[in-house]
């Protein structure tokens, strides 16, 4: 995400994304997170595919070839005999008829006497995620175009980057089309000039030279000659991470009462996870370099430490494991960036650290069952359900994720999540159409929850769909179950009952929904001040559902008791008051979900609050089946994704479709057995805290 450090609203920053141009036993006890699974086949053995799903021509067309001029602070490797580098063009609208191509567009506004923009054609974030697709590809490939692409695109990389002053190893985000760099863009961005900080982009300047060092080192004379002015480079950022977010390891900020690291990378754990990608990247190739892999190892416990339990929760409790993004809230969570867990499980390998594994396996395997269960893969839990458009960013995140952590800590399960998370690009979404085309390379820039989707195709959101791809080439036992059943046929996960929907109590609509770290869902929200009560009409489930109100907790105070009834029963009691200090966040104050201690009983459908004292305001109602499920389908065949979110087993009902079988994992991913179900219909023992998935 081209992000500011969240200074402006979480609805601006998607816009900017989406808009236009862009046996009945209970699992085994918990082992050792490296354990090997036992054996048996998580998904099933399949054929090498006849073709990849790899297609560069589309990021190909958005390359234009840039000749920017040596000035005092910028220059590149061998800049004076080969002034020619390739940039990508940040967005791309559709075709405005078949058969015409799609038209390259810049950031801002176009300035049609200079052909300049307020923001610039080509951006540091773009360039440094290209130069890592075509990187992967030509490791993966051996394809020689592919190489001679990524080194264009890493001496860009190179050249964005301030070389001298105070800012030195800090990154200018945008260009314009003839070369001429704009440090301050319309509108503004954070850090302004843009090389006045670290920052996202410096983050991403990491990932790529890392990823480039790993690859150019492998190579010839001439090659390694480049890996060293690359390996030089990473240096100089380094540098600026050390002097701005560095100095500051082993303190911590205050977030609403929490404690949260005051090192990360613009204060983000997500931009910070993608520094980390690339610096394990690179310690693997230069294992020998001590300040790197010391930089590395601090900057994957500041990612580790917004994954602690007090922060993270667990399945039962908010955000159900997830590694949160920002150490200036407590209350959201989005999809774009969210490499954490993949950065985790890569730095828990290369330093030999399951410390670092651990959050990692918590957020793949309680917090993304429970997003693909719920709302699927959608921008932003903040902390209810709110932003619900979809985009590949968001979702190639996951994927990168599953399949990390399944690669270090030996699990299957997470494995056979990436395959239902990839299935988002093959129609598996609320469009119920593909995003992604082999025949193109093009990646649509979005999938409103309406089912409309954006069919620019700018560079983000090219990257990552092929950078999925390419993760895909290279398992196909994931790939095939991504393709084979792209059909979504339903949900039943964590649902929101938004808190103005009740009957009684006042409907209140702020100026804006986003409070500066979290945002009211749907705009507005339900208050009821003391003797007050309001009652929801809620969907009837056949399962206990887990009732998680979410409401505003003052940082100090008593704040509001409330009482809360459904199905002729008490659900509990709760007290929003004595959050904690503000510290750090934007507001005192926060939204927060506090789970009831007795579940809705089933059959259910309605739910009541009572105020007994203080004001009450209700953003929202969490409500969550004990087995929540998936289901997708596709030429005959069916995928069902089960999730249980309690602590032993449960049994549900599934189509077997006569031939199919489940896959049970526990609840850190590992393969418990695999089950034949023969029928049309079959019943399955869930793990405690586990997932299934069945085929058939």
């Amino acid at each position: 995400m081209r992000a500011v450090r969240r200074g402006a609203a979480l609805a601006t920053a998607i816009a900017v994304l989406v808009g236009a141009g862009a046996s009945a036993a209970a699992a085994p006890p918990p082992g050792p997170l490296t354990a090997t699974s036992p054996t048996g086949p998580a998904l099933p053995d399949v054929a090498p595919p006849a073709a990849p799903l790899t297609n560069l021509d589309h990021l190909d067309a958005l390359l234009d070839t840039v000749s920017p001029a040596a000035v005092p602070g910028h220059t590149t490797y061998r800049l004076a005999a080969e002034p020619d580098l390739l940039a990508p063009w940040t967005y791309a609208d559709a075709p405005a008829a078949p058969g015409e191509p799609y038209r390259r567009v810049g950031g801002g506004t176009l300035d049609p006497t200079t052909g300049d923009w307020s923001q610039g054609a080509y951006n540091a974030d773009d360039v440094t995620r290209a130069a890592v697709v075509y990187v992967r590809h030509w490791r993966q490939t051996g394809d020689a175009a592919s190489r001679d692409t990524a080194y264009e695109l890493l001496r860009l990389v190179a050249y964005l980057q301030t070389t001298e002053g105070p800012d030195a190893g800090a990154v200018v985000l945008w260009m314009q089309p003839d070369g001429d760099l704009n440090p301050s863009a319309e509108p503004v961005e954070l850090p302004d000039p843009s090389d006045s900080d670290t920052s996202y982009w410096v983050a991403r300047t990491l990932w790529a030279l890392g990823e480039g060092y790993a690859a150019f080192a492998a190579g010839g004379e001439e090659d390694r000659a480049f890996a060293a002015f690359l390996r030089d480079r990473l240096h100089l950022t380094l540098g600026a991470v050390e002097r701005e977010d560095l100095a500051s390891y082993g303190r911590y900020l205050v977030a609403d009462g929490e404690r949260t690291p005051a090192w990360l990378v613009a204060d983000a754990a997500d931009a910070t996870a993608e520094a980390v990608v690339g610096l394990t990247a690179y310690a693997g190739a230069a294992p020998q370099d001590a300040r790197a892999r010391r930089d590395l190892r601090q900057l994957a416990e500041g990612v580790a430490a917004m994954g602690d339990p007090a922060l993270a929760g667990d399945r039962r409790h908010w955000p159900y494991g997830a590694v949160l993004p920002w150490a200036r809230s407590t209350s959201q969570w989005h999809a774009w960036a969210s490499y954490t867990p993949a950065a985790l499980a890569g730095a828990a390998t290369a330093l030999g650290d399951d410390a670092l594994l651990r959050p990692a396996v918590a957020d793949a395997t309680s917090f993304t069952p429970t997003l693909l269960t719920g709302t699927g893969l959608v921008n932003a839990w903040a902390p209810a359900p709110t932003e619900l458009v979809s985009i590949a960013y968001g979702v190639d995140s996951r994927v990168q994720s599953l399949l990390a952590v399944a690669d270090a800590s030996g699990a299957e399960g997470p494995r056979a999540l990436a395959g239902v998370a990839a299935s988002w690009f093959f129609g598996a979404n609320a469009a119920g159409e593909p995003v992604y085309d082999p025949a193109t390379g093009v990646t649509n820039d979005g999938v409103a929850p309406d089912g409309t989707v954006n069919a620019n195709s700018g560079a983000e959101s090219t990257i990552h769909g092929l950078l999925t791809m390419l993760a895909l080439d290279a398992a196909p036992d994931v790939r095939a179950l991504a393709t084979a059943t792209p059909e979504l046929l339903g949900r039943d996960g964590l649902v929101a009952v938004e808190g103005e929907a009740a009957t009684g109590g006042e409907v209140v609509t702020p100026a804006s929904a986003w409070t500066g770290e979290s945002s009211w869902s749907g705009g507005a929200h339900l208050r009821l001040r003391a003797g007050g009560s309001a009652t929801w009409a809620v969907p009837a489930d056949d399962q206990p559902r887990s009732v998680e109100p979410v409401t505003w907790r003052p940082a100090s105070g008593t704040g509001a008791l409330t009482r809360w009834s459904g199905g002729r029963g008490s659900l509990g009691v709760l007290r929003s008051g004595d959050l904690g200090a503000q510290g750090v966040t934007a507001v005192p104050g926060a939204l927060l979900p506090q789970r009831l201690t007795r579940p809705l009983p089933p059959g259910a459908t309605e739910l009541t609050v009572a105020v007994r004292r203080g004001t009450a305001d209700v953003d929202a109602v969490l409500l969550r089946p004990e087995v929540s499920r998936l289901e997708l389908g596709g030429d005959g065949r069916r995928t069902t994704l089960l999730a249980s979110a309690v602590d032993g087993p449960r049994t549900a009902a599934v189509h077997a479709g006569g031939d199919a079988t489940a896959s049970r994992y526990d609840a850190r991913g590992r393969l418990v057995d695999v089950v034949p179900l023969r029928g049309a219909t079959a019943t399955v023992v869930v793990p405690a805290a586990g997932t299934v998935l069945v085929r058939g």
